[in-house]
């Protein structure tokens, strides 16, 4: 009788402890697909953007576009003061004229008006020399025969050697005046290059100051007005295809050696909350960089931008999904407990008791864990709540999001 009664009163209060044990809410390893990605943030950029730039330094006479509208090919987007540069190349023209008619003088042998002057003097000079030397011959026969006199024959000798003078006095000037050509033609060759070269200096000029759009696309900046005056270099306006944009992703070092080109991304923009742009990393970077206080790799990333809503140079969040697996035991992040590599969980056997027990883990997103030993399919794990868990306690389970 009295066995009987201890038997009650140990089975009451075994039922009474039951009743007082916490509720701890569970969930079941399970197996489905598992997504790991690392977010960060980034930039946006175009990709292959035309700049134009101011190539001198004036004032901007007319602005023909607005910023943000769609341009095509060859349309005029503004229109540079180019009315000194036209001065300097009407004049730069006439000094290369100037230059070509002083390199065919110096070709010639000198200018072609006194060329041709001393090579007329020269011709008659020469006839002159002629005429006297036959009559030198006649006379001296003359004289010979007594039909001429001594004197005579003398006059003709001092206008022979003054001839043979003049003559060669002549040749000294032509020779003079080819001297002073090959000079002059060295320097006219010079003048010419010179006058060629600003001339095609100043053409670019002209015809920078007429800028036009060398590709479909977006007006994606246009800093300058009329009226603005600018410096040589100055950005005047940028256009692009902005279908395809790049995203310039700022990754932290830690998380730079599970990347690779291809990677799937996702990009959002605080400035449109609700849309999502797709697309692909380009490019494992091969070095780290200071970004304020973080310590981070740049990755390319290659992204779709069919509505045109994503602009350039706007900060973005960015999502590189690293990885994918089919079928992978996965538990809840609030199930895992420890340090790595020391994991654990809390798993309720049949009787509702808590067993501490070790597990691996695998890759994770931000919400799950891939389990890869430790645990079987359909394991009940306690999750982190009010209640703290200990090995060996007895709990109610209660179905994670039931309660």
């Amino acid at each position: 009788m009295a066995a009987g009664i201890v038997v009650v009163v140990a089975v009451t209060l075994i039922l009474a402890s039951r009743d007082q044990a916490p509720e701890v809410q569970i969930a079941k390893a399970k197996r489905e697909s598992l997504s790991a990605s690392i977010s960060c943030n980034g930039k946006v950029e175009p990709i292959d953007p035309f700049i134009a730039r101011a190539q001198f330094a004036t004032f901007i006479q007319k602005v023909e576009v607005t910023e943000g509208q769609s341009v095509h090919k060859g349309q005029v987007l503004l229109v540079l003061d180019a009315g000194t540069q036209k001065t300097q190349l009407a004049k730069a023209r006439a000094d290369l004229l100037t230059a070509q008619e002083q390199l065919r003088n110096a070709l010639a042998g000198g200018p072609p008006d006194q060329v041709a002057q001393l090579d007329a003097d020269l011709s008659k000079a020469r006839i002159d020399l002629a005429d006297l030397q036959k009559k030198q011959e006649e006379l001296q026969k003359l004289v010979a025969a007594k039909a001429a006199t001594q004197d005579e024959l003398d006059q003709n000798t001092s206008k022979l050697a003054q001839e043979n003078v003049t003559i060669e006095m002549l040749k000294q000037k032509k020779a003079t005046l080819a001297t002073q050509a090959s000079v002059s033609q060295q320097s006219a060759q010079l003048a010419i290059e010179e006058q060629q070269d600003l001339i095609q200096t100043l053409q670019g000029y002209v015809r920078s100051a007429t800028v036009t759009s060398p590709l479909d696309g977006t007006l994606y900046s246009l800093p300058k007005h009329a009226g603005d005056y600018v410096q040589v270099g100055e950005p005047l306006a940028q256009v692009a295809d902005l279908h395809h944009v790049r995203v310039r992703a700022f990754v932290d070092e830690p998380d730079l050696g599970v990347l690779a080109p291809g990677q799937t991304t996702e990009i959002t923009w605080d400035g449109l909350p609700g849309y999502v742009w797709s697309g692909k990393t380009e490019s494992v970077p091969k070095q780290v960089t200071m970004l304020a206080v973080r310590s981070v790799g740049e990755v390319l990333c290659s992204v779709k931008n069919d509505n045109l809503k994503l602009i350039p140079n706007v900060n973005v969040d960015v999502k590189i999904q690293w990885t994918n697996q089919d079928s992978v035991l996965v538990v809840p992040r609030g199930a895992v407990h420890g340090d790595p590599p020391n994991y654990f969980v809390f798993v309720m056997d049949n009787d509702d008791t808590l067993h501490q027990r070790a597990i691996k883990l695998g890759i994770a997103n931000p919400t799950e864990f891939q389990v890869v030993a430790g645990l079987d399919e359909g394991d009940r794990v306690a999750l982190t709540g009010d209640v703290a868990l200990r090995d060996g306690m007895s709990a109610h389970p209660v179905e994670a999001g039931q309660r």
